[in-house]
């Protein structure tokens, strides 16, 4: 499909393998529309000011997600407030959540925009988190870039609330090369979004803007990658499962381990196996098996260190933080590729167990 789309001259963003990709999307997720872009930050940023965030606006989040989330709203000038995790799923809290609406509600400080995230390729609650911003009258997107091809409640992910987005990075499930995409049941927003990812280019006979836009489109020759990716997303994460289930039956047996924990009716695509430690039980902590790693040659890394401890979001509001911040003293975040065989996995098990006994 590359090939094709090099030989085809479409190069530039836009061609029949950019609208061709954004079909197969709508056809995998469910959505009305969707839009390919250059990056899921992108995609964030424009979900947001599509959702009607603005400068000023607080946008509640989850904690425990990557940078980019909470980097999208503060480029619309929007104070990004952050929620802890559930201390089982590692997914926003949607009783903290509950309770931060229902007293904004009173103070009359309701936020702009909820963003939740799909994380390590699990996917929230979307079912209740719809509920809470629906009782509230405050948009949801979600933060799906982590979990294309994972469905919850018989959706897929990024299908819950007004607007989703995929991350189509090059450590992803499916990638691009670089990209992202936007999804929506709104058809009118996606082609709001769609106009604004393109200059905001009035269509006359010339350059012509009546507002701010972004460069942000993906290229026909990145979307012809993703198409060909898409054919075996499910071998992709099948592969993925298989490394996971081969981590579980290795070290859920050894004392102080613990897999992140996937709730009935949630169906992971299994992009980051992560597990926590517990440093008493475990007799050793994550620094210890990160290093026995890198000895090994073998990469790996904490978990996400939640978006309050981050030095750039110092000063924002954040409720409740401790399970977020927890999550990530413990956590080691495994190689999860579906390309690893499993003398590969069972390597990476063997230099974990081995410093257990030590």
């Amino acid at each position: 499909m590359m090939l094709a789309a090099f030989d085809s001259g479409w190069i530039a963003p836009a061609g029949p393998d950019l609208a061709a990709f954004e079909a197969e999307l709508c056809s995998l997720s469910g959505a009305a529309a969707a839009v390919g872009l250059s990056s899921g930050t992108a995609a964030l940023h424009l979900a947001l000011e599509a959702v009607g965030v603005s400068r000023g606006d607080d946008v509640l989040m989850s904690d425990l997600t990557f940078a980019a989330s909470a980097f999208a709203a503060s480029y619309l000038g929007a104070h990004a407030c952050f929620v802890d995790c559930e201390a089982d799923t590692w997914q926003i809290d949607a009783d903290l959540l509950a309770g931060e609406l229902a007293r904004r509600a009173a103070n009359g400080t309701l936020p702009a925009a909820v963003v939740s995230v799909d994380v390590y390729g699990s996917v929230a609650d979307g079912t209740r988190l719809v509920e809470l911003c629906a009782e509230y009258g405050v948009p949801l997107v979600e933060d799906a870039a982590e979990a294309v091809g994972a469905r919850r409640d018989g959706l897929a992910a990024g299908r819950f609330g007004r607007v989703g987005i995929y991350s189509f990075n090059g450590n992803k499930v499916v990638t691009t090369g670089g990209g992202g995409a936007l999804l929506s049941d709104d058809a009118a927003l996606v082609e709001r979004v769609r106009h604004l990812s393109t200059q905001a280019r009035h269509p006359v006979a010339h350059y012509e803007h009546h507002q701010l836009g972004h460069n942000y489109r993906m290229g026909n020759v990145n979307a012809a990658i993703g198409r060909g990716q898409l054919r075996t997303l499910g071998e992709r994460i099948a592969g993925r499962a298989r490394v996971r289930d081969h981590y579980v039956r290795c070290l859920s047996g050894l004392p102080g381990v613990r897999f992140q924990h996937v709730p009935a009716g949630c169906e992971p695509n299994h992009w980051l196996t992560t597990i926590e430690l517990d440093p008493h039980e475990f007799g050793a902590g994550p620094a210890d098996v990160l290093a026995a790693l890198r000895g090994e040659r073998i990469e790996a890394r904490h978990g996400f260190m939640p978006m309050h401890l981050q030095p750039v979001f110092a000063g924002h509001a954040r409720i409740g933080g401790g399970v977020s911040a927890g999550h990530f003293a413990r956590s080691v975040s495994l190689p999860s590729s579906g390309r690893l065989s499993s003398d590969d996995v069972q390597r990476i098990c063997d230099v974990i167990t081995d410093v257990h006994r030590r």
